[in-house]
């Protein structure tokens, strides 16, 4: 537990508030926060990119895009770790960070977004957790009893499980390195047996399909989900959990991720689209031939590392849950732990059921990035740093922090129409409760 106190920055010897919260913080090295956003980056997830980028964007755009969208990505994330102790308080949730630039009135606006994204992503990870099992499933039967929803309770179940027995971020300790275990085993055999697949089918298909106007949309949409790859929108929330000088070692935390940590990701990416091209499916693990054990293996690894990536995302709602109820002490003591099923459980039956109810795992990355991923990691990101540091920037950066403010507004709110317009398309093609 913290509480309300103030503590020594070691850079400038400023005293920095840190207000209260259930959770632990200033106890992780910026090498465990770097582990933490590269879990993320390399999450079960990257098995979608080669489908959800690369098909709708080509070589050209997706190369090009997926380069791009790592600096901006980095650079739109450094400005918000350098605010971190803006105003002489140690900022612990983004909400808290906007509400001391802003006012009272952007902390609700801040946390609704900020949530939302949090939700969406954490309907994905079911999705693709459910998705895994399903493919680890059909390796054995091919009666086809079980259908995907099903995959997706049982996936909903597991990861109740594991919030309840981890209380909070800076517990994942060990679960980060069974976590990166984890995401070896699922990338190499992706990258390997793809490849093979790709050498012994030299003829593939890499032009984008569909209509003029259908090619604008999933292009739009695409855009969304080259920036929902690299970004957590939760941060500042990470950058709590980091040791003094908490500016600094959250910059190398993102070095980490931004250069050895997107390596993965690249490859599996890359190689995934190169060895089927235009049909690269979603979730690149359906389509690779090979070993059934080596399959079934790689299946149930990305399984469980979309659960442990999940409690990630989540921790931010369950610091929330925590914090305001009073959950403090002992994680084994009974009210804590009953607290922990009821909350904690309920947030997940209800992402279970969204998550079963529309499996479009592309169209949930595309709405997620243009809502809440646009809106948190550039529009504020840029803004906030354009009104914190206002009296120390030149004209020349505070026109291009407004650049960026105009560009990717732009870009979010033309992203939204395109992620609602291939899920209203989706939703007609398949029925609720799809099994995909």
């Amino acid at each position: 537990m913290v509480t309300e106190s103030r503590i020594e920055v070691e850079d400038n010897k400023l005293t920095v508030e840190v207000p209260d919260t259930a959770h632990q913080i200033s106890t992780d090295s910026w090498f465990q926060a770097g582990f933490v956003l590269t879990t993320g980056v390399n999450s079960v997830f990257v098995l979608g990119y080669s489908g959800t980028i690369m098909v709708p964007l080509g070589w050209i755009g997706g190369v090009v895009g997926l380069l791009l969208a790592t600096m901006v990505s980095l650079y739109a994330n450094m400005l918000v770790a350098k605010l971190h102790e803006f105003g002489g308080k140690r900022h612990i949730r983004y909400r808290d960070l906007a509400a001391q630039i802003y006012g009272r009135k952007a902390y609700s606006i801040t946390w609704a977004l900020q949530y939302i994204n949090l939700f969406m992503i954490n309907v994905g990870y079911l999705i693709l957790g459910g998705s895994a099992l399903k493919a680890c499933y059909v390796l054995f039967n091919d009666d086809h009893t079980m259908k995907l929803p099903y995959f997706i309770a049982i996936a909903g179940f597991v990861c109740t499980l594991f919030a309840i027995a981890t209380p909070h971020l800076s517990a994942l300790r060990v679960w980060l390195g069974c976590s990166t275990v984890l995401s070896l085993i699922y990338i190499i055999v992706a990258c390997v047996l793809a490849a093979k697949d790709g050498i012994n089918e030299p003829s593939r298909d890499y032009s984008i399909r569909g209509t003029s106007t259908s090619r604008i949309f999933t292009t739009i949409g695409a855009s969304a989900n080259l920036v929902f790859a690299f970004n957590t929108g939760m941060l500042p929330e990470i950058q709590a959990t980091v040791r003094q000088p908490a500016v600094k070692n959250m910059l190398k935390a993102l070095y980490l991720q931004f250069t050895v940590g997107v390596v993965p990701l690249y490859a599996v990416t890359f190689i995934g689209y190169w060895a089927y091209g235009a049909s690269t499916p979603t979730y690149l693990l359906s389509s690779v031939s090979g070993p059934v054990w080596v399959k079934a293996a790689a299946n149930i690894s990305a399984f469980l590392q979309s659960v442990i990536a999940l409690h990630i995302f989540a921790s931010p709602t369950y610091e929330y849950l925590d914090t305001k109820f009073g959950i403090r002490g002992s994680a084994l003591k009974f009210k804590n732990l009953s607290f922990r099923i009821a909350a904690r459980g309920g947030y997940l039956v209800i992402s279970t059921l969204v998550s079963a109810l529309l499996p479009f795992l592309g169209d949930f990355e595309s709405l997620t990035g243009a809502l809440s991923t646009f809106p948190l990691t550039f529009i504020l990101a840029n803004h906030m740093y354009l009104v914190a540091k206002q009296n120390k920037l030149s004209s020349l950066q505070k026109l291009w922090h407004w650049l960026n403010v105009a560009f990717f507004g732009l870009m979010s709110v033309a992203a939204t129409v395109a992620a609602l317009r291939l899920i209203a398309v989706d939703s007609k093609e398949y029925h609720v409760f799809a099994d995909l």
